[in-house]
């Protein structure tokens, strides 16, 4: 759905159009980062809800400032953080239909390594897909 509505948002006459970014690189890396971003911001907000409430209370009490506390805060969820950030690249890696529709299947340009596999299969040479 990503694709599509960025595809459309994109296309010639869409009120993107201008900008002249359908079927470039650019354009493949604005529809990846939005379809990752949901994962890892799902996930961050999912860690920053386990984070017990009384521990900012807790950093005041100490007189910690704003800076640290974000800081402190930061570093108590890091782990979740790191995991969001390897969920939402994988997300992003394995996104093809997307990248497709707002990339196309450019030689040299805009192709990505699944198509090329596929392609290079459905022509029968089973070397270059294995490569």
């Amino acid at each position: 759905m990503v694709g599509l509505v960025v595809t459309l948002l994109l296309w010639r006459s869409g009120p993107l159009g201008a900008v002249a970014l359908l079927y470039t690189p650019l354009a493949m890396v604005i529809v990846q980062w939005i379809v990752a971003f949901r994962v890892a911001a799902g996930i961050t907000r999912g860690a920053i809800q386990l984070l017990d409430p009384e521990l900012l209370d807790a950093l005041r009490v100490f007189g910690v400032g704003p800076v640290r506390c974000g800081w402190e805060l930061g570093r108590a969820t890091l782990p979740h953080v790191g995991f969001a950030t390897a969920a939402a690249f994988g997300r992003a890696i394995t996104e093809v239909g997307a990248s497709l529709m707002v990339g196309g299947n450019i030689r040299g340009q805009t192709r990505i390594l699944t198509t090329a596999i596929v392609l290079e299969t459905s022509r029968g040479d089973f070397a270059m897909a294995l490569a």
